[in-house]
C-alpha cells in the first residue's frame, strides 16, 4: 500500500507518495518560511493527483531531522497529526540521509557528505555511500564546527547541502570533488527510503513522531548570549 512522505527540514517543502510498484509522485517547492502554509495543501493536491484517499495509505513518513529547528518540527507535527487522524503508523527518516539519496538521484553521486548549516558556526554532517540503490551512513550523524569535521578516508567525496557555505574549511580538511550548496532533501527520496524502512518493520506509533535535535547545547548557548 502507498506511503505518504513529508519533507520540510530545510528551506524547501515537498511531499511524495510511493506506490507498491515503486512509482513515486511528488510536489516540491523552494519556499523559505512558508512550509506551514504549503504542506497540507500539497498533501491534498498529491492525494487527488494519485487518486487516493487517506484510507488507502499504509503509513506516513517524515523528515525527522536534523535541520532547521522550525522545519523539523513542522514535518514531525504534521506527520503526527495526520497519522492520529487517519489511524496510521509513522516512519522517521533522517533528513541527511534523504539529502544523500536526493544527490544520488539528481546527480548520480554514490559517495556523499550531507551537510546542513546549523548556525552558530556549526554544521550537521554525515557521510553516505550507495548500497543496493540506497544511501547508507558510514559515520553517525553529528554536529560540529566546520573547522573540526569528522575524519574521512583520502577518497574524494561530494559535499551537498547548505553547510557547503563553509567551503574553505571543508577543503582544508577533505579531498572534495565538488561542493553543491543549492541541493535540498526531497520527499521523493524520503519516500524511497521510507518504503525500505517499512519493509524492515521500522514503523512506529504516531505519538513517537518526534523531531531529532543534535544541538544539545543550543539553549545553553542562547542563555550565555542573553
Amino acid at each position: 500500500m502507498p506511503i505518504l512522505a513529508l519533507e520540510t527540514a530545510t528551506e524547501a517543502c515537498s511531499v511524495a507518495i510511493i506506490l507498491d510498484d515503486g512509482q513515486v509522485l511528488s510536489h516540491y517547492e523552494y519556499s523559505p518560511r512558508l512550509q506551514t502554509q504549503l504542506l497540507l495543501p500539497m498533501v491534498d493536491e498529491l492525494l487527488a493527483e494519485a487518486g487516493l484517499t487517506s484510507s488507502q495509505l499504509t503509513a506516513i513518513a517524515y523528515s525527522c531531522g536534523p535541520g532547521s529547528f522550525t522545519g523539523v518540527r513542522i514535518s514531525a507535527a504534521a506527520a503526527q497529526g495526520l497519522a492520529f487522524g487517519w489511524d496510521l503508523p509513522v516512519l522517521a527518516i533522517s533528513s541527511l540521509q534523504t539529502l544523500a539519496q536526493t544527490a544520488y538521484r539528481l546527480a548520480g553521486y554514490e559517495r556523499v557528505v550531507s551537510m546542513f548549516d546549523a548556525r552558530m558556526n556549526e554544521v550537521y554532517v554525515s557521510v553516505y555511500e550507495l548500497e543496493r540503490g540506497l544511501m547508507q551512513a558510514l559515520i553517525p550523524e553529528t554536529m560540529c564546527s566546520p573547522d573540526k569535521l569528522p575524519e574521512l578516508s583520502a577518497e574524494p567525496c561530494y559535499v551537498v547541502g547548505n553547510g557547503g557555505i563553509y567551503a574553505d574549511a571543508i577543503q582544508r580538511q577533505w579531498t572534495v570533488k565538488a561542493i553543491q550548496t543549492d541541493m535540498y532533501p526531497h520527499a521523493y527520496d524520503l519516500a524511497v527510503l521510507a518504503q525500505a524502512a517499512w519493509q524492515k518493520g521500522r514503523a512506529q506509533a504516531p505519538e513517537l513522531a518526534l523531531p531529532v535535535y543534535l544541538r544539545d547545547s543550543i539553549w545553553q548557548k542562547l542563555a550565555n548570549k542573553s
